[in-house]
């Protein structure tokens, strides 16, 4: 681990990757092997923090789970940031896919360019490229689509009316995040306004982990397995390309009904830097 005896320290926004803790990139795991504290997301893999956080690291559990009301504010993450930097630390702040595409990066480099500390933005593989990839579904296939969109339908507001409308006409690959109790809705959406009938629908739950399971349909024909519902994190793709899922998806779906990342239920972060915010890795 290395110590850095400057008066400010350094902050590192790192991507853990979807879920298989062999997607990390190789940056990422060497900064995580230098650093003095860890600030992480629920969605990282445990893995990745016993094999590469130095033991005499401290690892400051951050994690959001804003539908189950557990979450840690944004606030109490920024100033986790500030304060440590500015004691002179090395501190990676590593969030789950990749750092920058719906995440709170924005308010976290605000608070780094307000307090002139230095940091790095470490790129990792985002959740709808692992979940595609583990599903054996090219999002832009040839002949089926020539783009892809990343939007996410976490609250039923949060798209209007008149996006719909263009979502439901276009050829595109659409890749919904954070839509694992939204499923119904982006389905009831889509054939409001008229997809097309050949139009398939994947949800994708735990991507890259060992309990990930796919489920596919034409999206006239979706209904939820044994009307349960997804697990989280699910990843919802609708389009043509998700067929293929049948032809090319090369894991088979895990039985285990279990959750690979943990509930934020009950976890209390660790405001006054006690020993309850670090991990064993003995």
């Amino acid at each position: 681990m290395a110590i850095n005896n400057n008066m400010t320290g350094k902050v590192i926004l790192a991507a853990a990757g979807p879920g298989d803790p062999e997607l990390i990139t190789v940056k990422a795991a060497r900064y995580l092997q230098q650093a003095e504290v860890v600030l992480t997301d629920r969605l990282v893999s445990n893995d990745i923090l016993k094999e590469y956080v130095h033991p005499a690291a401290e690892i400051i559990y951050v994690g959001k789970q804003c539908r189950r009301g557990n979450s840690t504010p944004q606030e109490t993450i920024n100033a986790l940031i500030r304060e440590n930097a500015l004691q002179g630390k090395l501190v990676v702040r590593l969030k789950g896919g990749d750092v920058s595409v719906f995440s709170n990066i924005l308010d976290e480099l605000q608070v780094l360019r307000d307090n002139n500390i230095p940091y790095e933005i470490i790129p990792g593989v985002t959740s709808a490229l692992g979940a595609a990839a583990y599903a054996g579904i090219p999002l832009t296939a040839r002949g089926y689509a020539t783009a892809v969109r990343f939007l996410t339908y976490y609250k039923s507001d949060i798209v209007p009316d008149a996006y719909w409308k263009d979502l439901a006409a276009t050829t595109d690959t659409l890749v919904f995040y954070m839509s694992a109790e939204t499923v119904g809705g982006i389905v009831d959406k889509l054939i409001k306004y008229g997809i097309r009938e050949d139009t398939f629908i994947a949800v994708i739950e735990q991507a890259t982990t060992p309990l990930q399971q796919v489920h596919t349909a034409n999206i006239y024909d979706f209904e939820k397995p044994d009307g349960r519902e997804f697990l989280s994190p699910s990843l919802v793709i609708v389009g043509r390309v998700a067929a293929l899922h049948e032809q090319f998806g090369w894991i088979a779906n895990s039985s285990d009904r279990s959750c690979y990342f943990k509930p934020v239920a009950g976890i209390q972060n660790n405001l006054n830097h006690n020993k309850q915010a670090h991990v064993s890795r003995a």
